[in-house]
């Protein structure tokens, strides 16, 4: 049997399919051929017709089947089970959602008997989202103050300001309040096709040993690490390196990490780095040697940065049309968007540890967060804070001390003008002081001259932001400020 409905075809660059016209030709000439020609073949609302084209239609649903079982096996253009499939050949997994973490100080007792806090009690913050106790706890009798672990109950990159996780949601007889000193760690969502494939990736160096790739790879393979960093300095004298001028001493590697358990990635540093050289970063782990040594068995200090303890909290002004078919909503529409991108909840890249965020990046965010068929118009979209507020700075130095604020934050990217500061110049990193306020902070050029005491300056959202190899990019919806004009 012969059929003139075209067959797929492999091609030196792939697979080619039929298109469903041409399908639908080939079943129509079948027909007319079947019936000894001169057959209606034009008008497909004749039966014929419509048996042709319900033919042509599975004809095609098997060809685009069959195409989809294709790019399954296509590292570039597979996701879902089948890219889980490939990553399990290289013993790699995807990384589910977790949960935000924060550590909350819990009050009461005092009635002469301890008060105790299950593990799962439930508080709530002031979003409206539920917390649950990772651990039991006692209140003592005499009464005091004790600190455990609460997550969200629902798992992804849901930010807990500090002073923000304030409620009893369960009450506890004897359990007075709740507070959280400081910002929780905030969770991460399932990780995207895109992520994934650039995590199994980088894991097929982890094979070697020795070289900075073989310890980026296995440090990017341990469970629960969503990003990774690793530069080396190889000379005999401190260097500065990565955009923000982190200092790195000299023959010392750094492995900035966010995410997974601190065992885990020293272990993964241990099994891959150069014997004998120097580690920097704010975290040390003892690590066994793995070799079968009877007791005693020798230890070896393994120290990385953790850069979940160094948050860059990130800040989006936008402005937008006050168009009349936009959405009631359309502002947390956007706001979600761009911590959607950010994140990399939306399927593309996330923010990356040591990269440059470029904000015209985020505006087809923007342009799609109200849906189909409405197209938003980007008037001006920036990273950083608004800032006011006064300072010294010192002439022929990148350096910059804040005296006093009158208004906003300083953050990472936010664009600075004062008398002695060249135009264009942004923070790229607080040195000391408290987080976005008083204090001393790095900035990307030097001072024209000095103020010789303090001097006005003010900070707007800029084009752009820095995060250093020692931060952790974050950001909360509360931050994207969307302006309709």
């Amino acid at each position: 049997m012969t059929t003139n409905v075209p067959n797929i075809q492999w091609t030196p660059t792939g697979l080619v399919v039929p298109s469903e016209a041409a399908v639908l030709a080939g079943v129509l000439a079948d027909f007319n051929a079947a019936f000894g020609g001169n057959l209606n073949i034009t008008n497909l609302s004749t039966p014929q017709g419509q048996l042709a084209s319900s033919i042509a239609a599975a004809i095609s649903n098997c060809y685009a089947q069959f195409t989809n079982l294709v790019n399954g096996v296509n590292p570039d253009l597979n996701s879902g089970f089948m890219q889980d499939a490939i990553a399990r050949i290289y013993f790699c997994n995807r990384n589910e959602a977790v949960q935000t973490i924060v550590m909350c100080q819990c009050t009461g007792g005092g009635a002469g008997v301890p008060v105790p806090i299950p593990s799962g009690s439930l508080a709530i913050d002031t979003s409206g989202n539920v917390y649950a106790a990772q651990l039991p706890g006692t209140l003592p009798a005499a009464g005091g103050t004790i600190t455990l672990p609460f997550a969200n109950v629902v798992a992804g990159p849901i930010p807990c300001a500090a002073n923000t996780l304030t409620q009893i949601y369960q009450a506890i007889d004897g359990w007075d309040s709740i507070t959280n000193a400081s910002a929780g760690v905030v969770g991460s969502a399932v990780e995207s096709a895109q992520a994934f494939e650039y995590r199994r990736e980088q894991t097929v160096a982890a094979n070697g040993k020795g070289s900075g790739p073989a310890v980026y790879g296995a440090v990017f393979d341990v469970p629960g690490v969503i990003d990774a960093y690793y530069i080396e300095n190889d000379t005999n004298a401190p260097v500065n390196v990565g955009s923000t001028s982190f200092v790195l001493g000299a023959n010392t590697i750094f492995v900035g990490v966010i995410g997974g358990t601190a065992a885990a990635i020293a272990q993964a540093i241990y099994t891959k780095k150069s014997p004998g050289c120097n580690m920097a970063g704010n975290t040390t782990v003892l690590v066994p040697d793995p070799s079968g040594y009877a007791p005693p068995v020798p230890t070896y200090q393994i120290t990385f940065n953790n850069n979940g303890q160094n948050p860059a909290n990130t800040f989006f002004a936008i402005s937008i049309p006050n168009l009349p078919n936009l959405p009631s909503d359309i502002v947390s529409l956007i706001q979600q968007a761009i911590v959607n991108q950010f994140t990399g909840a939306s399927g593309s890249p996330r923010a990356r540890i040591g990269s440059l965020l470029a904000a015209a990046n985020y505006a087809g965010s923007v342009q799609t967060a109200a849906g189909a068929g409405i197209v938003i118009p980007v008037l001006a979209i920036n990273v950083g804070t608004a800032f006011a507020g006064t300072a010294t700075t010192v002439n022929a130095s990148n350096q910059i001390a804040v005296a006093t604020v009158v208004e906003g934050q300083l953050s990472f990217g936010t664009q600075l003008t004062g008398t002695y500061i060249p135009a264009g110049t942004y923070i790229v990193e607080q040195l000391s002081g408290t987080a976005g306020g008083v204090g001393t902070y790095l900035m990307s050029q030097e001072a024209t001259g000095s103020s010789g005491g303090t001097e006005v300056i003010s900070g707007a959202p800029g084009p752009s932001a820095q995060y250093g190899i020692d931060q952790a990019p974050e950001i909360a919806e509360a931050n994207v400020t969307v302006t309709l004009v």
